[in-house]
């Protein structure tokens, strides 16, 4: 695939999640399966070793296997895709985005280093090594809620600047000031937001969302983000009742019990059916059991029974 400037990564981007066994090895088979679903899904992108993808557990002849099966799949159907070459050691995230760079990605997703917070010039040349790396494929920067240093718009300009390899980022997102700063220091990037919050992302200016909202159905996913683009009042009823489902059966998981997030992305998957990638991750990371996911789908049937493709859906 050709890389990718900030203007042309946008839109309904779907996450590779890991298939795990029960003796923890990847399940290469379902994996594959998964892979060729999304590339027949009609998204507008892949992209792998998010949180979902668990690169934090990987070895690297894993990553290597796991890149391979990807590539050729995306590059044979023509998807983009972008490669997670994340890792909290900076070396081995070089080490990854050099090892894979023959397989074309349309970008390299990264993360900053994680264990001391990095200060701003620490920044610069961590990102200047990575697209030094890289060239001539582009970077995303992925700074999570959980990072230990979290942006300010500002300071994503900021790094723009020095980095002009840098074309996109992964947020959390924010309130109106939050757009307003956004609008105001980001206009060269691309901004994706969390996937529950596309169309009011989209709304203020947002491009798209490596998406949890697609974990759930890639298709239903698809068609909300494209539903955006010719029915915005429309899109954000439909938001509206996913953050209705989000906050009354998603959310508990992580503020009473105490997953992680991938955990999340995973039982959603389970619960839209459209895919055998299975609940479990890999240890010492608890998962949620599979049988709670007929009593959600029952919710979700109910309130976004369009994200779940369920034909002849109206509210």
């Amino acid at each position: 695939m050709k890389p990718l400037t900030a203007s042309e990564i946008v839109g309904n981007w779907c996450t590779l999640m890991l298939p795990i066994n029960a003796d923890e090895s990847i399940d290469y088979a379902r994996l594959d399966e998964e892979v060729v679903y999304l590339t027949a899904a009609g998204v507008n992108g892949l992209y792998t070793n998010g949180t979902a993808g668990e690169f934090h557990t990987q070895t690297e002849a894993e990553f290597d296997r796991i890149h391979e099966l990807v590539a050729a799949r995306c590059n044979a159907a023509g998807l983009p895709f972008q490669i997670g070459a994340s890792h909290m050691s900076m070396q081995i995230s070089l080490d990854r985005i050099r090892r894979s760079r023959a397989f074309q990605p349309s970008a390299f997703q990264v993360i900053l280093p994680d264990w001391f917070p990095v200060q701003d010039a620490e920044m610069i040349t961590c990102l200047q090594l990575f697209a030094a790396a890289a060239d001539p494929i582009p970077l995303v920067l992925y700074n999570p809620p959980h990072a230990k240093r979290r942006l300010t718009p500002a300071q994503f300009g900021m790094l723009k600047r020095a980095v002009p390899a840098l074309v996109g980022v992964k947020v959390p997102a924010g309130d109106e000031a939050w757009y307003a700063e956004m609008r105001a220091h980001m206009r060269d990037l691309s901004v994706f937001v969390p996937g529950h919050l596309l169309a009011t992302g989209y709304s203020r200016g947002g491009a798209g969302a490596y998406s949890n909202v697609a974990c759930l159905h890639p298709v239903g996913a698809q068609r909300w983000y494209d539903l955006m683009r010719v029915d915005l009042p429309a899109a954000l009823d439909i938001e509206r009742r996913i953050l209705q489902f989000w906050e009354a059966e998603i959310i508990p998981y992580i503020t009473e019990q105490h997953y992680p997030n991938g955990a999340l992305d995973k039982f959603l998957s389970v619960i839209g059916g459209w895919a055998h990638i299975g609940s479990r991750l890999r240890l010492p990371y608890r998962w949620i059991d599979e049988t709670e996911a007929g009593r959600v789908r029952a919710v979700a049937e109910r309130l976004i029974p369009e994200i779940l493709c369920i034909e002849g859906a109206a509210h």
